[in-house]
């Protein structure tokens, strides 16, 4: 695998490390497809949501009920091999460095992290909102659930360009494709 061209620092031995990495197509079958992509894209917010929910449910019931961190634990699994498709399926887009995108890499990667960072704004605003409606009707802040909600945006704020790089990767050329290119 040669070095991007529009790099001018060269690559350390990590950058090439990462690069042959997330260039590896073996696992392409999991990707391949923009409903496979989105498929992961899916199973990885759901699994999130659901890590998310029992941690909430861990700190927040009394009693502290230990089999929540037994499913968090092997949930974190199937998360891990989401997130690894997902990465696949970008090539790497959010975990290589700068120096070793090419230029249609790194304007997708800009173009990515700001409709993450729309979106996440989006939801810090419903956030505060329902803290703030919540409290005005109650005539109290709800407290126990402020910390879990900012976590949660936080978590979000985290993913959201994985999911946004995800959802929005394209199709592998076919190699009839990259004859007439």
């Amino acid at each position: 695998m040669t070095e991007p061209a529009i790099t001018t620092t060269r690559l350390t031995r990590y950058d090439r490390t990462m690069l042959r990495l997330m260039n590896d197509r073996r696992g392409a079958a999991w990707y391949a497809t923009a409903a496979r992509r989105r498929l992961a894209v899916a199973a990885h917010i759901t699994l999130t949501a659901a890590i998310g929910g029992l941690l909430t449910v861990f700190f927040l019931v009394e009693g502290e009920p230990l089999w929540t961190v037994a499913v968090t634990a092997v949930l974190f699994l199937p998360w891990m091999v989401a997130t690894g498709v997902i990465n696949a399926a970008t090539r790497g887009l959010l975990e290589l460095r700068e120096r070793a995108l090419d230029e249609r890499q790194s304007a997708e990667r800009t173009r990515v992290l700001a409709l993450a960072h729309r979106a996440t704004t989006l939801l810090l605003l419903a956030g505060a909102a329902a803290l703030l409606i919540s409290g005005g009707l109650d005539g109290d802040a709800p407290k126990a659930y402020a910390a879990p909600l900012l976590i949660t945006v936080l978590v979000v704020h985290w993913l959201m360009p994985l999911w946004v790089a995800g959802w929005r990767a394209q199709d592998e050329p076919g190699d009839d494709e990259v004859a007439h290119a």
